[in-house]
């Protein structure tokens, strides 16, 4: 395996189709909600990101010990998923995916009735997952501000439980539009759901069989607006994207309007050009956090300065997504700091020509975000493989708009 790889481009104009991997968010709600409606359901253009592999190969185990590896989706949904189903199991993952939090979700199922334990550190993987026993509780409350994922976790298995479900949400409730997809998903599957100001109701219902196929990824999208925007010249279409989309980073195509990128929605899917962009914008990721990285890696590179709230999820992703960036965007002659509690500030400096070294923190967004700035000056990418987790066909597609790509 590659330790690193080096990219360069020798034109620094971009032109042609892509076809983006399809959406893991999208595939492994299908992938959960298939398994719990115990019927055969169609699912099409599942994705080819190793977490939606695993998740689809898990669902099929019947092992004592189940590894969730470093996927966040499948360790939270499969806890939820082998709970409510009584499935007695050991659920583990890499050193990383143990030391993620994962309390909120454990407190919540154990209300329910289900039976939990952690192997190790209190509020963390591994889990000893023991069986289900109704508590007759229906009402509960969730923290909303941390991850959307616990959120969706109840909700898929909602339908199953004796009570239904009443889920309250406190405070400020981040990727919202993740959430509404879990639903719009639980919808396409049969089961209705009621989300009234903070509060979604779920009452007990049966999901049924139904065919479903998974729209492209608008987080692989992220890292072509960033290339479009960085190109002297382009011209790129990305495969299989909606203008009217379940997902929440549909926004980059709302933020890179303002840093450059122009998009056409067409029967395809997106058409890309370059425009003028601005000089300095304030950004709240709060509905959209998997994007902050794309954005500050390519902020640093223009020189545009970018105030950013809603950044509260990212210390507990794949690495503290925070601190690698404020590590990294030092070599672009930037800084990233926290300027008052929850806000943010990217203030570019002048690029100075020199190697350029990015490390990934084995976090496949941190490889991506900062593979475009390749077509200033050539850029070393450390440990490129990570980009098997969304989109393993990365480095390929790069080559096809000609960059060149060397394996060190």
């Amino acid at each position: 395996m590659s330790q690193s790889l080096t990219l360069s481009h020798p034109t620094g104009k971009l032109a042609g189709s892509i076809k983006l991997p399809a959406s893991k968010s999208e595939a492994n709600r299908a992938l959960i909600i298939a398994a719990l409606s115990g019927q055969e359901s169609q699912l099409h253009n599942l994705s080819e990101a190793n977490d939606t592999q695993l998740l689809q190969r898990l669902l099929q185990s019947d092992a004592a010990t189940i590894d969730a590896e470093d996927a966040g989706t499948v360790m939270r949904f499969l806890t939820a998923y082998y709970a409510v189903t009584g499935q007695q199991k050991l659920l583990t993952g890499t050193d990383r995916m143990c030391q993620r939090p994962i309390k909120v979700l454990v407190e919540a199922l154990r209300e329910l009735g289900a039976s939990i334990a952690y192997v190790g550190e209190e509020g963390y993987p591994p889990l000893r997952i023991g069986g289900f026993k109704g508590s007759g509780q229906k009402h509960l409350k969730v923290r909303s501000d941390i991850s959307s994922q616990y959120i969706s976790a109840l909700l898929m298995i909602a339908p199953l439980l004796p009570e239904g479900l009443e889920l309250e949400l406190e405070g400020k409730i981040g990727s919202r539009p993740y959430i509404e997809m879990t639903l719009s998903l639980m919808q396409h599957f049969g089961v209705t759901a009621d989300f009234t100001d903070n509060t979604i109701t779920v009452k007990p219902q049966k999901y049924k069989a139904a065919e479903f196929t998974v729209e492209s990824d608008w987080s692989a999208a992220s890292y072509w607006y960033s290339l479009v925007a960085l190109a002297q010249e382009a011209d790129i279409t990305l495969l299989g994207l909606k203008e009217k989309s379940f997902q929440g980073d549909r926004a980059i195509a709302d933020i890179m309007y303002r840093l450059g990128v122009y998009t056409e929605f067409t029967s395809e899917g997106v058409r890309l050009l370059k425009k003028e962009h601005e000089r300095h914008i304030s950004l709240d990721f709060s509905d959209c956090p998997d994007l902050a990285q794309t954005v500050v890696a390519l902020c640093a590179g223009i020189g545009v300065t970018v105030d950013m709230t809603g950044l509260e999820s990212l210390r507990i992703k794949e690495t503290d997504r925070i601190q690698a960036l404020q590590l990294e965007v030092l070599s672009l002659n930037s800084s990233l700091q926290e300027i008052t509690p929850g806000v943010f500030a990217l203030k570019p400096g002048i690029l100075q020509h020199k190697e350029l070294t990015f490390r990934t923190y084995q976090d496949h967004r941190m490889a991506m975000a900062f593979a475009p700035l390749a077509l200033l000056q050539p850029v070393t990418i450390q440990e490129p493989s990570v980009v098997r987790k969304s989109y393993p066909r990365f480095w390929e597609d790069l080559q096809k708009v000609g960059f060149e790509v060397k394996y060190n």
